[in-house]
């Protein structure tokens, strides 16, 4: 039976995702949801990680739910433009 969580997903078009998590009392990976394996190159220097995946999870399995709504173009910020309620920054002019 998988373990869901909501997610946010994609960068150019977000869409609210519902995702499989790995199982927490999982005995082989200890709710990780795999194994990293170092490997190394024919010279016995390291070359990068290698992932597993335990079969107590499925990376793949998630149903996209709703895509959310954009923001509007007078909230986007761009350049210098800072949002109407100033969460941009801190200003560096005296408050009177």
């Amino acid at each position: 039976m998988p373990r869901l969580r909501l997610q946010v997903t994609g960068y150019s078009r977000r869409v609210l995702t519902l995702t499989d998590t790995p199982r927490p009392d999982c005995r082989n990976c200890d709710g990780d949801g795999g194994f990293e394996h170092d490997y190394g190159d024919h010279n016995g220097e390291y070359a990068g990680t290698e992932w597993e995946p335990c079969p107590c999870w499925n990376e793949n399995r998630h149903w996209r739910l709703l895509p959310l709504p954009r923001r509007p173009r007078w909230l986007r910020r761009r350049g210098d433009h800072r949002d109407p309620w100033g969460s941009a920054g801190y200003s560096d002019e005296p408050p009177f």
